[in-house]
């Protein structure tokens, strides 16, 4: 650019008079620019102006950044000749002006016409590209001035403090160092101005060890400022703590707070939830009257993220003139507390105060609106996007995707992503959590190869998003590639580590999952939970159990999900004993009971056999929702109470809590081992024609075994024909069982073709039609499907029982001889069997042994069942009268379901047996299921 003369108009011009100066200073003083001009522009003839008349118009003109005018004051300073002979004193304060004003280009042209430059106009110009954002140019100004070599023009205290200012922003340490020697050489280090810029630039090159010992070094110079840099500086370096101790040392000094300070010190008590030193603040501020916006809207923020959102509302409604800030916080704080139907509304009320959303209160709405689920709401809130221009925003595009995820409009999510004009890392990440979460699982593995097309860098997010899909497809390979990938690029954080472990155990794969628990160094409470899962998902409970007595043996404290976690491996092993233990620790670590942790309780206690329990839980939760609700349903169903359950679901809707599918399916499955078939039939009708919802298979599965269990298994087939949905597996599962039972052999073979036809490769049902032809007769027939159980690979689960001896589970095994007291439990056996013949009448029915052998092998075969084992070794192992809890992974045969009602009778034990399908009560020579079962 051309440089602006000094002498562009004539001198022969006629001058202009000087303006009273009084009057001149009053009216800047006041802010009244119009009139002071005028003043200026209208003084006598033969009197041009003086310098400090321009000096207070410029300094108000730069105050109101009013370059339009301030191009008026230069225009005719020049006219009257006033920067003839200037000593650099006007010039400067043009400069100083047009900086202010953002006017840098005018700045730079007038600085490169001075003929004489002095300190300030060096100053006046690097401050100028200081305020208008060019810091890099700020540091070429200041290199200029250094090779310039002008005589008499050496840096100053001011000229260092505005140059390590840009080192900071640029992030220049070196060259902030450079700067730093030059201030120690000319001994303007102890100036407070320059050790204030130092301590700034150091904390943000994130030298702050440097810092602090200028700091340090200040020992008599400390301002209001020093302070408030040195606290800025911890905090952006994360050390808040160490912010807080400056901060009390401030109070020691004795030194005030400015806003400045109480903003830093709010955000030190935001990230350390520290509510009451924030209170303390809010106090000193109320007390001292001097409130800015700034100020209240720090407290907003405060109070936001300690969760009281009473108080953020409070000091809201305290604010007079709100700003755009104000309003995103307040809306923010109803999101980030689950307030999501206040922030909706919150909306409305910004809109009658005259402030239209923008792009952060779109962003935080679309949060609200997402975790409600309002599907209607957040199409409203992209339509006021794209008609405000927003949605071209990546980072509103990326929250309208999530938004449509969380409501379940995949193709909505998929619109949002391909309109989107520039898509970062996040925009592919959302797309592709959203296809795996709706089940498209293929097509988020697309959007992964595109994206790496596209060159988008891959984040252990990403990785995460899609071992996602790999969790639905169940495909351990990919995760495997996933895992290497990661490693080779670095990728594996404890987040990662933690979600691959997850995926392991999901697939099945227990070995990989135990290698990459045991690569975990810094182990948490996700880690350890994740292991656990696996362990107790792959059916090795007592490997659950025992890591989580290691876990509390380190500093990881157990937390909600871990608890529900184990207590889900506790149930299935039905270990009471340790059932209890959590339920221990719940209470003396005061954990709310409500929610997951008390349904988990009623679970594990009914689980256990303990119905008393489980009602003491559920009758002393203070807020019972629907899961609460159908956990005890489920229970009362396991344990044969088919009434109570009704009982229990007609109680449930009198509190006005709305079942659910799930409450449904518990309420069928207790009517249908209750033998309640009307009752049921009843259900099933209310849960379409009253709550509007669509059965599930498992629902119609109830049903068939409701009907085929009471013996109306031609009923049960004809109600598999009129279904609306093709009838899946579990519903000829069922209908299988039911003809087994009541020896309906050729509705049998139906069920068995259908069945084989939809899972061939579940051992359990070759098992089932198996059995079928072995009751038949037809032993050929038996031996054939139970060959092709090898012949595809497949293993079947061997039958168990396990019994809980103390705070051990003992496990046992048809014919088992591996317990060390093998020998005992085996003496033991073959005397209950003797006694149970001699005074109990018993005799073996060998036709549930579904075996082509002699008869004398059938009554061997029946004596060495795994629950036999597991009361002779109870009998051992108690004191008498003391009752035996004992569990099987099976269906409990007929002849051992008599035996063990014949035990509790002569032995005088209650025997509580939970099987593949219910729970067992032997008492006095009955059983709870009455036969049925």
């Amino acid at each position: 650019l051309n440089p602006i003369p000094y002498r562009k108009f004539s001198p022969a011009l006629p001058a202009i008079s000087s303006p009273d100066h009084t009057s001149l200073k009053q009216l800047c003083k006041e802010g009244n620019l119009r009139q002071a001009l005028r003043l200026l522009t209208a003084g006598a003839p033969g009197r041009p102006p003086s310098q400090d008349h321009y000096g207070l118009l410029l300094d108000l003109v730069a105050a109101k950044k009013a370059a339009a005018q301030g191009a008026q004051v230069h225009a005719h300073a020049v006219a009257t000749g006033s920067l003839d002979g200037d000593d650099g004193f006007l010039a400067t304060k043009l400069l100083f002006m047009y900086g202010k004003c953002g006017r840098v280009e005018d700045a730079r042209r007038l600085f490169d016409g001075m003929s004489a430059r002095t300190v300030f106009s060096w100053n006046a110009l690097i401050g100028a590209y200081l305020s208008a954002g060019s810091a890099s140019e700020a540091l070429g100004v200041y290199r200029a001035l250094r090779w310039s070599g002008a005589t008499g023009v050496a840096p100053d205290g001011c000229t260092l403090a505005s140059v390590l200012k840009a080192c900071g922003v640029e992030g220049h340490g070196r060259c902030g160092r450079e700067v730093h020697g030059l201030a120690v050489k000319h001994r303007l280090d102890s100036s407070t101005l320059v050790a204030n810029a130092l301590i700034a630039m150091y904390a943000k090159c994130g030298v702050l060890d440097s810092a602090l010992q200028v700091f340090e070094r200040l020992q008599g110079g400390r301002d209001a400022a020093s302070w408030n840099s040195v606290i800025s500086g911890c905090m952006q370096n994360g050390m808040f703590l160490k912010a807080l101790d400056l901060f009390r040392g401030m109070q020691r000094a004795g030194l005030s707070m400015n806003s400045y300070t109480t903003v830093g010190v709010l955000q030190i008590c935001t990230e350390l939830a520290q509510l009451n030193l924030g209170r303390e603040l809010h106090a000193a501020i109320l007390k001292c009257g001097s409130q800015v916006n700034i100020q209240r809207n720090a407290l907003l923020v405060m109070y936001t993220k300690c969760g009281h959102v009473y108080s953020a509302h409070r000091v809201f409604r305290e604010i007079n003139e709100k700003d755009y800030i104000s309003w995103n916080s307040m809306l923010s704080c109803y999101v980030q507390n689950g307030l999501y139907a206040e922030a909706i509304k919150f909306i409305g009320e910004m809109l009658q105060g005259g402030f239209q959303p923008d792009h952060a209160c779109i962003v935080s709405l679309c949060s609200a609106v997402g975790q409600l689920g309002w599907l209607l709401n957040g199409r409203e809130v992209h339509a006021y996007a794209i008609k405000q221009r927003l949605d071209t925003d990546t980072q509103v595009g990326n929250t309208l995707m999530d938004m449509y995820m969380k409501c379940q409009y995949t193709e909505y999510s998929t619109h949002v992503f391909e309109r989107m004009r520039i898509k970062d890392h996040i925009s592919w990440t959302t797309i592709i959590t959203c296809y795996a979460r709706s089940s498209r699982h293929f097509e988020a593995l697309e959007k992964f190869r595109e994206a790496r097309k596209e060159g988008i860098k891959v984040d252990p997010m990403m990785i995460g998003s899609i071992l996602e899909a790999c969790s639905g497809l169940k495909t351990s390979l990919l995760a495997k590639q996933l895992h290497s990938y990661a490693i080779r690029n670095g990728l594996l954080d404890l987040v990662l580590k933690n979600r691959i472990l997850d995926i392991y155990g999901q697939c099945g794969e227990v070995y990989h999952s135990l290698r990459m628990f045991e690569t975990v160094e810094e182990k948490d409470i996700v880690t350890w939970t994740s292991m656990i899962n696996c362990y107790a998902n792959s059916g090795l409970l007592n490997e659950a159990v025992a890591l989580f007595a290691e876990m509390q043996n380190t500093d990881v404290q157990p937390d909600s999900v871990a608890l529900v976690s184990i207590l889900g491996a506790i149930a299935d092993l039905s270990s009471l004993a340790k059932g209890k233990e959590v339920h221990g620790f719940l209470i003396r670590r005061n954990f709310l009971m409500e929610g997951a942790a008390v349904s988990s309780l009623v679970d594990m206690y009914s689980g256990c056999g303990s119905m008393s329990n489980a009602l003491k839980v559920f009758n002393g939760a203070k807020c019972k929702d629907v899961v609460l609700w159908t956990a005890m349903i489920n229970a009362a169903g396991m344990h044969g109470h088919g009434k109570q359950a009704i009982d229990l679901f007609k109680r449930m809707v009198e509190t006005g809590v709305a079942p659910d599918h799930v409450s449904f399916l518990a309420l069928l499955y207790a009517c249908s081992h209750s033998k309640l078939v009307d009752e049921g039939k009843c259900y099933v009708d209310m849960m379409e024609t009253m709550y509007r919802l669509e059965p599930w298979q498992e629902h119609y599965a109830c049903v068939v075994d409701l009907l085929g269990r009471s013996g109306k298994t031609e009923d049960a087939y004809e109600f598999i024909k009129s279904m609306p949905l093709e009838p899946k597996s579990v519903v000829w599962c069922a209908l299988l069982g039911a003809c087994r039972i009541h020896k309906n052999h050729e509705l049998a073979m139906v069920a068995a073709d259908k069945l084989l036809e939809l899972e061939p490769d579940n051992p359990g049902n070759y098992v089932l039609v198996s059995n079928v032809f072995a009751e038949m007769g037809k032993w050929k027939n038996a031996k054939e499907v139970r060959a092709r159980i090898s012949e595809r690979g497949l293993r079947k689960d061997p039958a168990c029982s396990w019994i809980e001896i103390g705070n051990n589970v003992h496990t046992f095994t048809a014919r088992d001889h591996t317990h060390r007291d093998a020998e005992r439990i085996h003496l033991k056996l073959a005397e209950i069997t003797e006694k149970l013949r001699k005074e109990g009448g018993y005799i073996e029915d060998t036709r549930f042994v579904l075996h082509d052998v002699s008869e004398e092998e059938k009554v061997d075969v029946l004596h060495m069942h795994s629950e036999r084992l597991a009361i002779a070794f109870g009998l051992i192992s108690t004191r008498p009268g003391t009752p035996l809890r004992i569990a099987k992974n099976l269906r409990v045969c007929g002849d051992c379901h008599e035996f063990t009602k014949l035990v509790s009778k002569l032995f005088e034990r209650e025997i509580v047996v939970r099987d593949a399908n219910r729970f067992h009560h032997f008492r006095g020579g009955s059983c709870s299921c009455g036969d049925f079962w």
